[in-house]
């Protein structure tokens, strides 16, 4: 059974899914763009009896909060910080993570400063170098 829950980040309401036992290691899902945790409602029954599993709407995603761009800085630093935050309001203290697209650069920023947090990683379609992205990225940059 998915639950679905909202919890409050610098005044960010922060919607997410959870599944799974609570006593299972668990798994945070970071998903992807243009996407929200709603690209893993069919994975999320699949692995719920295995884990406990997390999967959040990053700001400007899914159904959390949306702030004006002038006022939130949507960069992978800010929104990977919300999403440090959000793992530590909800007491995730270790955990195995599904990066996917967008997700890898704001997982894996969480992964290089909490290394003995994380059990283990999946990563698809996720880039973990800068060269990777290659030109086609270069003209998004400057959002980033």
């Amino acid at each position: 059974m998915i639950n679905y829950k909202t919890t409050n980040i610098e005044g960010l309401d922060i919607f997410y899914r959870e599944a799974g036992k609570i006593t299972k290691p668990t798994m945070v899902l970071f998903h992807g763009f243009p996407s929200a945790s709603h690209m893993f409602r069919d994975l999320i029954p699949e692995l719920q009896n295995d884990f406990h599993l997390i999967a959040p709407d990053y700001p400007g995603f899914g159904q959390s909060s949306s702030p004006d761009h002038k006022e939130f800085l949507y960069t992978f630093d800010h929104i990977a910080e919300i999403m440090e935050k959000f793992l530590d309001k909800i007491e995730v203290n270790n955990f195995y993570m599904f990066v996917f697209d967008y997700g890898a650069p704001i997982g894996f920023r969480i992964a290089s400063k909490y290394p003995k947090k994380i059990l283990g990683i999946i990563s698809q379609n996720g880039n973990i170098y800068k060269q990777g992205l290659g030109k086609k990225w270069e003209i998004r940059k400057d959002y980033w």
